[in-house]
């Protein structure tokens, strides 16, 4: 019944966010909030949800889903909400007030008040929130008349009515909730650092409001006051989980579009955000196909352009990492590097991004080989390739002060790991931990060894290791005459950087790029799988000691005790008949009798 939908669903990321159901007509049917995305969206075509009769009616109606991650569930519930209030879903609860979110809102006036507030009005004031929880609202603002003696009246503060001696300080004044700015017994100066300081608090300060807290708190202690302490201390706790910033909505952002985009080598995924009145009223992202190698300018106006033909959009300013003025010489173009409007372009890549590999996802299933070869085409454009690199091999040493020296080769087709194919190497030529050496002597085993045998060479070898490493693999392409057939690379850990034979300065991938993610997948395989090796000799060696102390009792004999038994206190215990079985009677009874007279 949802065979339509299935896709789409297993492609939803566990991310917070807002889905969309819409059906045949593409009208919008449901708005919902998640903490994950995909967990609840599924929940809904599960066989529970035939138990609600209304909830079968709407998913039988539901012909496709859209969603837009966010970064919180705060954020979730507030987008949901202003979503509703846009669309008013035929299955979503209708609030018949219509109420909105409480703000905080520090007063443009002279010793501003800081109160809460349901409407926002362009009068300069500053904006706070929203809150989805009033609780925390009230927790918050309880906190800042704590620490922050502020006025709460509502009378005409300015220089020259406080020069005219008509007031008289209150009630709050005499029970210290306000320092009597009315009779100029406090100076602008002073208060206004208050505000300063209460902005920073509300724009998510969490320190700065623990710390004044945790001050208050110990003042109290201090006093033997430990009710107010105690009180105190809750307030601590309840911040803990406080978080005041939304990236979702911002009261100072008003007709405005937000406009990224992610990109793979054939493709572009262009998310399109319109911000009204504060709030996201449209999020869309779609995939344009490349076809004459066009730039970023060229795809963004294109895609723009349908986005404002299809919203009938009148934004004047586009917020857009790439300036695009020359295209659009009427609109305004923003490139934001801090605050609301960079925390809004920001939500807007992150959904391109997700969007993307999404898309790469539904390939992956449907067309595995389109996959790979999207896969091999990036990353011979990133390493700047002769061919697509399917066959790569990636060596790792591995040593114990200088003992049990090992060497790992792994090996990945197509991008993927081919164990089968993965080799070890017991170091034979080189003494004491000397890592050049023993690169060099494995690159030559190997690959003399498949030129011996006739085997398939790979396009990419990957030495885990720096310029050293890749001189001395270098050393053994050369000895086999390879170079040049064979491209050869070393990767640095510390900064991840990529080093070419010859080549003074490193290549440096985008630490987002697929290339150096299968690169890094590749070297950390060689190290598990060199490390796994060597601990297992090393243990080998261990258990063998005493075993090859006995005389007439030889390495190969030891490995072939420790092999059948798995440890030494077993070989103790063994009964003559069983140890027979596993290296002989002569042999047996020489451990037999030996571990029998010590005991």
């Amino acid at each position: 019944m949802f065979e339509h939908l299935r896709e789409t669903i297993r492609q939803i990321p566990q991310e917070p966010g807002v889905y969309q159901y819409f059906d045949k007509n593409d009208e919008i049917l449901y708005v919902g909030k998640a903490k994950n995305l995909k967990r609840r969206v599924s929940s809904y075509f599960n066989k529970s949800q035939k138990d609600s009769a209304k909830t079968a009616i709407l998913v039988r109606k539901v012909q496709s889903i859209k969603y837009l991650v966010v970064d919180t569930e705060v954020d979730a519930l507030l987008l949901e909400n202003n979503l509703i209030k846009k669309y008013r879903p035929k299955y979503n609860i209708q609030l018949k007030d219509d109420k909105t979110y409480p703000w905080i809102c520090i007063k443009n006036e002279d010793f501003p008040r800081v109160f809460s507030t349901r409407r926002i009005t362009k009068d300069g004031s500053k904006y706070f929130g929203p809150y989805a929880s009033v609780k925390m609202m009230y927790t918050l603002l309880d906190l800042v008349k704590e620490v922050y003696p502020l006025r709460t009246c509502k009378l005409n503060l300015s220089p020259k009515a406080i020069a005219k001696q008509n007031y008289k300080v209150c009630l709050e004044y005499h029970l210290g909730n306000c320092m009597g700015p009315c009779e100029g017994k406090q100076s602008a100066e002073d208060y206004n650092q208050y505000i300063t300081d209460i902005e920073r608090i509300l724009k998510g300060d969490i320190r700065s409001v623990i710390k004044s807290l945790t001050e208050l708190m110990n003042q109290f202690s201090d006093q033997l006051k430990f009710e107010e302490a105690l009180d105190v201390k809750s307030k601590i706790e309840s911040l803990e989980g406080y978080y005041s910033k939304s990236a979702v909505v911002s009261p100072s952002i008003h007709n405005v579009d937000v406009i990224s985009m992610a990109k793979d080598d054939k493709s572009a995924f262009v998310n399109f955000l319109k911000i009204n009145n504060g709030a996201i009223i449209h999020g869309h992202t779609v995939e344009i196909k490349k076809k004459l190698d066009e730039s970023d300018d060229q795809i963004l106006s294109f895609a723009l352009i349908d986005m404002r033909e299809r919203y009938g959009d009148e934004s004047r300013e586009i917020i857009s990492v790439t300036d695009l003025s020359d295209s659009f010489p009427h609109l305004k173009f923003n490139s934001p590097q801090r605050g609301d409007k960079k925390a809004l372009l920001d939500l807007s890549q992150r959904n391109a991004k997700f969007f993307m590999l999404e898309r790469h996802k539904q390939i992956k299933q449907v067309d595995p080989e389109r996959h790979v070869e999207r896969i091999m085409e990036t990353m011979k454009k990133d390493l700047r390739l002769k061919e697509w690199p399917r066959h790569i091999e990636c060596f790792d040493n591995s040593n114990f002060h200088g003992t049990n020296a090992v060497a790992a080769c792994v090996v990945f087709k197509d991008a993927k790991p081919s164990k089968k194919d993965y080799r070890h190497f017991n170091i034979k030529t080189v003494e004491g931990p000397d890592d050049f050496a023993s690169m060099e002597e494995v690159v030559y085993r190997r690959y003399k060894r498949l030129l011996d045998e006739d085997e398939a060479l790979p396009q990419l070898i990957i030495v885990d290791g720096g310029k050293g490493q890749l001189s001395s693999a270098m050393k053994s392409i050369e000895k086999l005459n390879l170079r040049g057939k064979i491209t050869v690379v070393g990767i640095a850990k510390k900064l991840e950087e990529i080093y070419y034979p010859g080549d003074s300065l490193p290549l440096y991938i985008d630490k987002r790029s697929e290339s150096l993610k299968i690169i890094q997948h590749l070297r950390n395989e060689a190290h598990r799988f060199g490390i796994t090796h060597h601990r297992n000799k090393r243990s080998k060696n261990a258990l063998g000691t005493e075993l090859t102390q006995i005389k007439g009792i030889g390495e190969k004999t030891a490995m072939d005790l420790i092999k059948t038994f798995k440890s030494v206190s077993r070989i103790k215990n063994a009964e003559l008949k069983d140890l027979s079985e596993a290296i002989g009677p002569s042999k047996a009874h020489i451990v037999f009798d030996h571990f029998k007279d010590k005991n």
